[in-house]
This record gives structure tokens, sequence and C-alpha cells, in this order.
């Protein structure tokens, strides 16, 4: 059995980072455009653009804590999860140091994709976004549980993942 001091910093350390009532905070120092978070109609909150943005630019860079495949593991009892996974048992974890990058909100039909360059994690626009347009990202999971996506695009495939082992 867990000791109260040990159940505090659990709680601390990995439940609160990514509550369900956390509010996005952008850092601008990792963002290459305006970009502003609020409500999204695909779930929760979103990353939108605040001006337009040309096609193939960096936005925002993707910024965690990184963090061992064994800690992804124990983390992901959290209600919001924010992973990304960077290599073979490492991953960022969005909800703590992350930019806000980690609430762009995932769609079947995406409009940024994510890139690797120098070892940092890019979002990148696939096309033109206009200002006000969410930004929006195929989160293509794999795994073994399905998750139901709910993006609303006219080629959404049900789910959040691209594969299911």
């Amino acid at each position: 059995m867990k000791r109260a001091g040990e159940l505090t910093a659990f709680v601390r350390e990995v439940v609160l980072p990514a509550a369900p009532d956390k509010r996005p905070r952008l850092n601008r120092a990792a963002m290459r455009f305006k970009l502003v978070a609020r409500r999204s109609p695909v779930h929760g909150w979103g990353i939108f653009a605040g001006e337009e943005i040309p096609a193939r630019r960096r936005l925002i860079e993707y910024t965690g804590e990184r963090i061992s495949a064994e800690e992804v593991v124990r983390r992901s009892v959290r209600p919001h999860v924010y992973h990304f996974w960077v290599g073979p048992g490492r991953a960022l974890d969005g909800a703590v140091w992350g930019s806000g990058a980690e609430f762009i909100n995932h769609s079947c039909e995406p409009n940024v994709v994510a890139r690797l360059h120098g070892g940092r994690i890019w979002m990148v626009s696939l096309r033109r976004l206009a200002k006000g347009e969410e930004l929006l990202f195929d989160y293509q999971l794999t795994g073994r549980e399905v998750v139901p996506c709910n993006c609303g695009a006219a080629g959404c495939r049900g789910v959040l993942n691209s594969m299911v082992w």
C-alpha cells in the first residue's frame, strides 16, 4: 500500500499536470506564427491559427518532459494523455513543460503533420491555413485499445487508431 507522501507525489507529478480542466498555455518561444487557444468543436480545447499561415511552414514545436516507456505506462492513468513518441522507448509528455501543441486535436483529415528535425518535433502546415482555422493532426494511434473518433471529417475512419494489434 502506498504511503500518503507517495500518493501525494503521484497526484502532483502524474495526475494534475493533465487534469481535465487544464487550460492551454501557449509558449510563444516555441511558435513561428500567431496561434491562439480556445474551446474547440472537435474536443475540449484546441489550437487555432491567429493569422493566415502558408503551406509547409513550421507552426509550433511539440515540447514536453522526456520520459521512458515505463513512465508512459505509469502516466497513462491520467484522464487526458499528451504523450508523443519520439523513438523506441522514448516519449515527450506535453502535460509537463508542453508548448501548447499538445492541445492540437485529432482529425482523420488533418491540416498539420509532425516532422522530426534536429531532434525536435515540429507541427507543420500541410496547406494554407486561414485565420481562425483549427489546427488538426492525425494521431495515428496504435495499440490494443480502439479509441473512437468524433472529428466530424467527411472521411472520418471512426477511430483515432491507424493500426490495432
